[in-house]
């Protein structure tokens, strides 16, 4: 085995092994002063924090140096922020219910950072990211900041470096941070995890769309609105209004002992949004005088914290070069059913502990 002294650092599993290492990679990026990005980010620049963003979602080393230099500096400087997550089902309308009710949310609170996450094709890696384009309002808004990131191979939609850029937006002073989802789905569990309110966007349908929602991200849900509840649609609004708070009563009480509110709405026509961000804010302001804002962010500290070990060992062991040695051979196997992936697996482990 060779020493540690000759193995070169990783970049895709997100550690970098010492602080010699991390000056050393800092240097060689010298088109990026960290310094002097981070103050440029604290007074509120929006290019700086772009440019902060880019580096954390980058893989090069000297990229994930920089980033680890400016999250460890942002923890220092992050202020309390209202973080709100918002999904729904494609073509609900929420960009434009976050151009709503943003507006709404600037009356009352200093600065808003938006971020999108956008779908990613599998096949050309490419993504629309076309946000900024259909929040034209917002976007020539000096107070907000908004960003699409596409979703690439990550789980349902949330982008890798999400939870980093939260840090960034908030040591720049953004004390509200929209996070948009791809869609319903699994992603939706990720997205609760580094939340304070989770929002559900629904179409009118009758109550019938009941059967296309799963259970799970309904249960999450901390307030479900009825979008695009238009006077062609109210009566339908109201009738899925009436079946998801029929629906709600059949689960659980929530922890924090908040019933979940089911409002109509229509961002297209800011009908209702007024009475959504009040009920947004009465959720924020309970869980505060409850004490569980504090526990739920401790509890996603910790998810994260597990999340990156996962992410870390899964990268360590794939790049061990006698995995990579025996692979493809056991692959082979486990395709011409000469062994199960089951037994595949403990060969793969097998090889590590023999080293």
């Amino acid at each position: 085995m060779s020493s540690d002294k000759n193995k070169k650092p990783k970049s895709n599993d997100g550690s970098l092994k010492n602080t010699k290492t991390v000056a050393k990679l800092i240097q060689k990026r010298k088109t990026i002063n960290p310094n002097q990005l981070f103050d440029q980010l604290v007074k509120g620049d929006r290019i700086a924090l772009a440019k902060a963003i880019t580096v954390i979602e980058s893989a090069r080393l000297e990229d994930q140096a920089i980033a680890q230099n400016l999250i460890s500096k942002s923890l220092k400087k992050t202020i309390k922020s209202f973080r709100i997550g918002i999904t729904g089902p494609p073509g609900v309308g929420k960009s434009t219910f976050i151009e709503a009710i943003g507006k709404h949310i600037l009356k009352d609170r200093k600065k808003l950072a938006v971020l999108t996450i956008d779908p990613s094709s599998q096949v050309s890696k490419g993504s629309v990211l076309g946000d900024k384009t259909r929040m034209q309002d917002l976007s020539a808004n000096k107070k907000v900041f908004i960003r699409p990131s596409a979703a690439g191979e990550t789980l349902g939609g949330v982008a890798r470096k999400t939870r980093e850029t939260i840090t960034l937006c908030e040591a720049a002073g953004y004390d509200t941070i929209i996070i948009e989802t791809v869609g319903v789905g699994q992603s939706e569990i990720a997205v609760h995890s580094m939340v304070d309110a989770f929002c559900l966007l629904l179409m009118p349908g009758g109550g019938d769309e009941l059967q296309g929602i799963k259970r799970g991200v309904v249960e999450m849900a901390d307030l479900i609105a009825i979008n695009k509840a238009d006077e062609d649609r109210m009566e339908m609004a109201k009738k899925s209004r009436a079946a998801f708070k029929n629906a709600i009563h059949l689960y659980p009480p929530n922890e924090n002992g908040w019933d979940t509110k089911v409002l109509t709405c229509s961002g297209l026509n800011n009908k209702g949004i007024d009475e959504f961000w009040k009920e947004l804010q009465s959720y924020y302001t309970h869980n505060i005088k409850t004490s569980y804002l504090k526990k739920r962010r401790t509890s996603q500290s910790k998810f994260w914290l597990h999340e990156t070990i996962i992410n870390h060992l899964k990268n360590s062991f794939y790049q061990n070069p006698q995995v990579a040695k025996v692979l493809a051979d056991i692959e082979n196997n486990v395709i011409e059913g000469k062994i199960s992936p089951f037994q595949a697996a403990e060969k793969l482990f097998d090889s590590i502990r023999e080293e």
